[in-house]
């Protein structure tokens, strides 16, 4: 039966109508969902021979085993050198690290610079890596850019990827990934390459633990920023006039 705005809220006051807005719970295709309220990365994993035009090349979502321990805790194994996803695309981290977000914080977005061969158009270099030969990951110059894999300990994360390598379709990935404290079909672990950048928001009621390897060693120089005011926390209102006053 269809609504009718007007005769369903008539019990509301004329202003209360006028702003008045419902939300439409209809069922989007999977792709609209990646690219804007976002899937589990499980659901991703799953679907992603559906999901072809909407994928970023190169981005890689593998599945991670949580083994529960009853009244003792779990155990998950992260990767296994030349085995498994990073085994077959031969990307073996140069350098690993750990690190922590606060529950309701976020950072990014963060981009790292995709290598260019000299005398060559990125616009090329990208169609014959990831079109032209998608799964011959030898071509990939691991060495001379910085690729991500991350790994969720603890906590929930929703993680959203957008692909801004010249010549390549503008595409958007947004996912959840449940830490190894919270078992099930979202523990996952993800490869993000140069040229996509990459936001993380801690969005469960613990704080975020993550581990991550890079297929170089951290350069500054390469910590490209976009966007990522959010990660600065602003000084209420008060404190800012009283300093404000106080300067004056």
């Amino acid at each position: 039966m269809e609504s009718n705005k007007e005769s369903e809220w008539i019990g509301l006051r004329e202003i209360a109508r006028s702003k008045l807005e419902t939300r439409d719970y209809g069922e989007e295709s999977l792709a609209k969902r990646l690219a804007t309220t976002g899937i589990g990365s499980g659901e991703a994993m799953q679907e992603r021979d559906q999901l072809r035009d909407a994928w970023i090349p190169g981005v890689e979502i593998f599945p991670r085993q949580v083994h529960q321990q009853k009244g003792r805790g779990y155990f998950a194994e992260l990767v296994r050198i030349h085995e498994g996803v990073l085994g077959r695309i031969g990307l073996n981290p140069e350098q690993w690290a750990s690190a922590l977000m606060h529950r309701g914080s976020a950072k990014g977005f963060h981009i790292h610079p995709p290598h260019v061969p000299n005398g060559v158009a990125a616009e090329a270099w990208f169609r014959e890596l990831y079109i032209e030969f998608p799964d011959d990951c030898t071509r990939r110059p691991y060495d001379l850019e910085q690729w991500d894999v991350m790994f969720f300990l603890i906590g929930l994360c929703e993680m959203i990827l957008v692909d801004d390598r010249a010549g390549l379709p503008r595409r958007i990935m947004r996912f959840m990934i449940s830490g190894d404290s919270n078992p099930g079909g979202d523990n996952s672990a993800v490869v993000i390459p140069p040229g996509v950048s990459h936001a993380l928001r801690c969005i469960g009621t613990e704080d975020l633990i993550m581990v991550y390897g890079t297929s170089t060693r951290f350069q500054p120089r390469w910590e490209g920023r976009i966007g990522s005011s959010i990660e600065n926390d602003l000084l209420p209102t008060e404190w800012v006039s009283y300093i404000a006053d106080m300067e004056a």
